[in-house]
């Protein structure tokens, strides 16, 4: 069985007749009728019904075409994928829990179109981050370093044969709800939120202290709530006053106005930055993200 014989079967069924499909195909009736004779003794079956009135599609041949048809078609979207090049080109990153790495991504969209490109993007735990650009699912990924998680994750990197390089440092911050009782302070300490749950995100089986996005992740919290998205994440804040901590750097234009950071007394410096595959080139469109992410160093105090 071939894909040309069920190409010529399928045209036959749309035709009706056996003589316009030849006509259609371009090949002599006798030739196109010898083909559909040899596929249906192959299958067993008889797809068509011929009289001196035409043919009819059988019971057994409807279902046949049925197969067909999901077939050609799907040949035909491999075709045009990968033999025509008819599809988008593509541009995708990860990155762990940060807005403004979303709002970033935004902003390339938005500059590049989406007419000739496919996008994705990926905002999700931190071993996940590094697998999505391991194995080519993202070109780049968002993460951060500090002097506590350096040496493990470097360690990550180079088995994987990924590297990072630094955008911006930052402090800690304590973010949460702008009507917290803790919310109008100018700085907060660990003691003063011990009778709050800490919020921090899930990081699944490769849950580990140093893949944790929150920094002070071996510090004992008399309360803490684990979650896996951001917006769940925010609800947790307004529901039972949660807290979590970050890099301080808000994008309003995506969560509203409704959360504050407030810098952290027992802060530690974060590195913000970007992991790429080894000795591989960043396309046009990478560029253009990574620029966006350096923007964010000007909100860095």
């Amino acid at each position: 069985m071939t894909l040309q014989q069920l190409r010529y079967a399928i045209m036959i069924a749309d035709c009706g007749s056996m003589n316009e499909a030849a006509k259609r195909l371009f090949i002599s009736q006798p030739s196109l009728s010898g083909t559909m004779k040899e596929l249906e003794a192959e299958i067993g079956i008889d797809i068509f019904y011929r009289s001196n009135r035409g043919i009819v599609i059988t019971p057994e041949g409807e279902e046949f075409l049925g197969y067909a048809r999901q077939v050609a078609d799907q040949y035909q979207l491999l075709e045009n994928k990968y033999i025509e090049k008819k599809s988008k080109k593509k541009f995708s990153v990860s990155m762990q829990h940060y807005t403004f790495a979303v709002k970033a991504f935004v902003e390339v969209v938005k500059k590049a179109g989406m007419e000739e490109y496919e996008f994705a993007v990926h905002e999700t735990k931190t071993y996940e981050v590094i697998e999505n650009v391991k194995n080519f699912k993202s070109e780049l990924g968002v993460l951060y370093l500090n002097d506590f998680n350096e040496q493990v994750m470097k360690k990550i990197l180079r088995e994987n044969r990924l590297e990072f390089t630094e955008l911006f440092q930052c402090d800690t911050y304590v973010y949460l709800w702008g009507e917290h009782p803790l919310a109008q302070q100018e700085q907060i300490a660990m003691k003063e939120l011990e009778e709050y749950p800490c919020l921090a995100f899930e990081q699944g089986k490769n849950n580990s202290f140093y893949l944790s996005e929150e920094v002070l992740s071996t510090y004992e919290y008399k309360r803490i709530i684990k979650a896996d998205d951001r917006a769940t994440m925010l609800n947790l804040m307004v529901g039972l006053n949660g807290y979590t901590l970050c890099c301080g750097i808000i994008c309003e234009e995506l969560n509203g106005d409704d959360y504050k950071a407030v810098p952290l007394l027992e802060s530690q410096k974060m590195r913000i930055g970007y992991i790429k595959r080894k000795r591989s080139n960043i396309s046009s469109l990478g560029e253009i993200y990574i620029e966006e992410l350096r923007k964010y160093s000007k909100f860095v105090l």
